[in-house]
């Protein structure tokens, strides 16, 4: 048991987690994660995210489309956004992804229609960003972001890139890739910035770790993540945990009594 930890990303919702969820989050439980935020990336998987939010108080649904498929957006589905986001903890994840087939031009715009919903609602983001840093970063100004805040999900940029993000209101949320053999800037990241802005996720099913490398993630692996930065940092593993927690529940607005 590391002490209460929430990852603050996982795919519960998402195969092959989904048809064993409840053995996903027993595991997870009994090493110390005690919250798990599960986000949406496609409106098709928004159901099954409010169902599990509906099982288990665990779970903390957020709700959006990721930049992978900007594509399928009209107003109608925004509408369907604002209304299904009255029951989320957050927005997301949304963001920009030039991997995407998407044209970026129609991935911004789906990108600033998604905070301003979170705007309408005083909502926090789950921002998804992949070799775009300085152009979300500008999107977050231009649309006033800051006044939600929200989280840099598997950050892989720089530290002083992660330090412009958390001047806009974001924390910075670390996965497993932390423990990659070859990770570089995640390190860096762990290591030069204040604790208080830094999160945990575990990405699953995606990002599992090191030592679990090409397998199917899960989210009880987080702590794998949490000893890394423990010891990156040179401080109790206990300490990681009940910081980061204590973030993702102040960003979030999560109640302790909630988990």
């Amino acid at each position: 048991m590391t002490g209460p930890l929430i990852d603050s990303h996982c795919h519960l919702d998402l195969e092959p987690l989904r048809s064993g969820w409840q053995q996903a989050v027993e595991e997870a439980c009994a090493v110390g994660v005690q919250g798990f935020v599960v986000p949406g990336v496609h409106p098709d998987g928004w159901q099954n995210i409010a169902a599990l939010a509906a099982e288990t108080d665990l779970v903390f649904p957020a709700y959006g489309i990721h930049p992978l498929h900007a594509g399928c957006v009209d107003d109608q589905l925004l509408d369907r956004l604002l209304e299904v986001s009255s029951r989320a903890v957050a927005i997301g994840e949304i963001g920009l992804d030039p991997s995407s087939p998407v044209p970026l031009e129609q991935q911004e715009r789906v990108f600033r229609a998604q905070l301003r919903i979170a705007g309408q609602r005083g909502l926090p983001v789950l921002i998804h960003c992949r070799r775009a840093f300085q152009r979300v970063a500008a999107i977050l100004r231009e649309e006033h972001a800051a006044h939600a805040g929200g989280i840099m999900h598997a950050f892989s940029g720089s530290v002083e890139m992660a330090r412009e993000f958390i001047s806009l209101g974001f924390v910075i949320s670390l996965s497993g890739t932390l423990t990659w053999h070859n990770a570089v800037k995640p390190l860096h990241v762990a290591r030069e910035l204040p604790l208080e802005y830094l999160v945990l996720e575990s990405d699953a099913p995606d990002m599992a770790p090191e030592r679990y490398r090409g397998a199917s993630n899960r989210p009880a692996w987080i702590v794998d993540t949490a000893e890394r930065v423990a010891e990156i940092r040179g401080i109790p593993l206990e300490d990681v945990a009940r910081i980061t927690t204590a973030t993702v529940r102040r960003v979030l607005r999560i109640e302790k009594e909630s988990a």
